[in-house]
């Protein structure tokens, strides 16, 4: 059977886990199964785990402090990542995936490890955002557990970051990633600290509160059925702290009270005292502090009794992904649909005119599919295409005169669950030049895209331009538009339909189409009539 691997360069420690499976089916865990959870080692797509290894290599523990990866935890890593190659070598991989999270993103040489990682260790490794953290470890908990009926807040928390993920109905409709970490606050409130006294203990409950003080707002519509745990030591926690019979039908989780309860005393042991009380390694025995307070502080908001513990992470999220694109069964269309519904929750937040961005979504996606021919583009550029022109005219929120370069500045800067930051970058300039001047090498956001990524923006906001004038007054007046192209006249008959008063819709057509007569070398016919 094929094997897989997954790679997780954390803050606290690196991870290596490999597997073999067959082909799963296209839907994954189907929805009326796994109210359970699966027994060890095994999960919904029956994999086989064939290496499961771990090196304790802090890179935070200088990152969050500094800002920079020490050259002694560089090496240390690259000789782990070196480690990782050849078992994953001898185990014959066919497909992997190797991810960095928040101590590399955050250190400015964190670009060394990764290019030191390819040289010495031959691992392509991914330095990844927050909220692609939250997407794959969302994508491992939504195959273990049923949620399709459930309200869950999914809690990630690493070694440098907190992932906060809202699902509904089995769906993210919220995430955050905060800068509060076990490593991180170990460095920042309690190092060299051997037991911890009443007033570290109120430090860590303040930095705790301040991190979690603009997510919580957000979370509190409506209660939720459970909140769902995840990072290194949360199956730690239930093993010290099991809340009797399981939760929801969820055998393992974490007794809040007890936990509570425990978290006092460990407040008042030394590292070593954990370490021999509880059987403890050396790197949880001070992580579990921070760990356990920030379980606790989002547990008690909530008022919630116990903690959920799935089993599962950043790796098996990866590994989901990765052997579903290996068989060819990942859903790309789902993909796509959850994209755009996380680019209409960013419009919402900034009040945009939801039914336009709806029209012009549709509008630009039918342009591109007729004229495929001359783009040559694929689905992933369509979906991009689709994105921006939901978002494009989301800057009205700072102000109307110069929205465009607004939509721009937000859409770069937002959290949009499903894109990379190059496509969301992408994303931002199409955006961008929906209107006024065209992509030009003189402006900075166009001039720091590679050439890959300028082409992109320039034949999709080609497309955009059309689209958008076709609604020029917001008002629906043209219900479809067709394009028909005719090479050998270089043109496109534009066919449309709706109202007959769209006089100023067809005046804009043509006053914005200079870009695709620049990049298609097209010019624009409407005409009568029916495609």
């Amino acid at each position: 059977m094929p094997r897989f691997a997954a790679i997780d360069v954390g803050s606290n420690a690196l991870r290596l886990r490999i597997v073999e499976t067959a082909a799963p089916s296209p839907s994954g865990a189907s929805k009326d199964q796994l109210p359970l959870l699966k027994a060890e080692r095994e999960t919904p797509n029956n994999w086989r785990e064939v290496v499961n290894l771990r090196a304790a290599v802090r890179l935070g523990s200088e990152v969050f402090l500094s800002g920079r990866l020490t050259p002694t935890s560089i090496g240390q890593a690259c000789a782990a990542l070196r480690e990782f190659r050849e078992a994953m070598d001898a185990a014959q991989v066919d497909a992997y995936r190797a991810t960095a999270t928040s101590a590399v993103r955050e250190a400015e040489n964190g670009a060394t490890l990764a290019e030191r990682a390819r040289r010495e260790a031959g691992i392509e490794l991914e330095v990844i955002e927050g909220i692609e953290e939250a997407r794959l470890i969302q994508l491992a908990v939504s195959r273990r557990l049923a949620l399709s009926d459930k309200r869950a807040l999914l809690v990630d928390v690493g070694g440098g970051s907190t992932e906060l993920t809202l699902l509904e109905h089995g769906e993210a409709t919220f995430s955050m990633s905060l800068p509060l970490g076990t490593v991180r606050l170990l460095e920042a409130f309690l190092r060299g600290a051997r037991s911890l006294g009443h007033n570290r203990e109120e430090l860590l409950d303040e930095a705790i509160e301040r991190a979690l003080g603009e997510a919580v707002p957000r979370l509190k519509g409506r209660p939720f059925d459970l909140i769902i745990g995840t990072g290194g030591n949360i199956d730690t926690l239930v093993d010290l702290c099991p809340f009797k019979g399981g939760f929801l039908g969820c055998p393992r989780a974490i007794d809040v009270a007890g936990a509570r309860a425990l978290y006092k005393k460990l407040m008042g042991m030394t590292p070593q005292e954990r370490r021999d009380t509880y059987g403890l390694r050396p790197d949880r025995a001070d992580t579990i502090v921070p760990a356990s307070a920030i379980f606790l502080r989002i547990a008690e908001q909530f008022k919630i009794p116990a903690i959920v513990a799935p089993g599962v992470g950043l790796k098996e999220g990866i590994l989901e992904e990765v052997v579903d694109k290996f068989f060819h069964v990942w859903d790309t269309a789902g993909e796509a649909k959850s994209v755009l519904h996380a680019c209409t929750r960013l419009g919402q937040r900034y009040q945009f005119d939801e039914a336009h961005g709806a029209r012009v979504s549709d509008f630009a996606a039918s342009l591109f599919d007729d004229l495929q021919a001359v783009h040559a583009f694929g689905e992933r550029e369509r979906l991009l295409l689709r994105a921006a022109a939901i978002l494009h005219d989301i800057g009205d929120f700072v102000r109307y005169d110069g929205h465009h370069k607004h939509s721009y500045y937000l859409i770069q800067h937002a959290d949009i669950m499903g894109l990379t930051p190059d496509e969301r970058a992408i994303v931002a300039n199409i955006a961008r030049y929906h209107r006024k001047s065209v992509p030009d090498p003189t402006h900075p956001n166009f001039r720091e895209l590679d050439r890959d990524a300028r082409g992109k923006v320039r034949g999709l906001a080609a497309i955009l331009r059309i689209a958008d004038a076709l609604d020029r007054e917001h008002r629906g007046k043209v219900t479809s538009a067709r394009a028909v192209v005719e090479r050998s006249k270089n043109q496109v008959l534009l066919f449309i339909r709706g109202d007959q008063e769209r006089e100023l819709e067809e005046w804009t057509v043509h006053a914005k189409a200079e870009l695709l007569r620049d990049v298609y070398d097209l010019n624009i016919v409407i005409a009568d009539g029916d495609a």
